[in-house]
């Protein structure tokens, strides 16, 4: 008899193994002052604008500064 495709058992991956503290609410994930996503997406947008626009200031000949 052919096996059986109807058979999903461990299919999906293992779970990640949580601290007592992550479980808990009180691991490195509980930090009241982590940006979320959205905060680091703007702080990149930022950054590049303030780029381009040194770009855009520097005279043709020097090279702009990446500081």
């Amino acid at each position: 008899m052919a096996k059986s495709r109807n058979n999903l058992l461990g299919v999906g991956g293992q779970r990640k193994k949580l601290s007592r503290a992550d479980q808990h609410g009180n691991g490195p994930a509980a930090e009241p002052n982590r940006r979320t996503a959205a905060e680091q997406k703007q702080e990149l947008v930022r950054k590049m604008k303030e780029r381009a626009q040194a770009k855009q200031d520097a005279p043709e000949g020097a090279p702009a500064s990446d500081s």
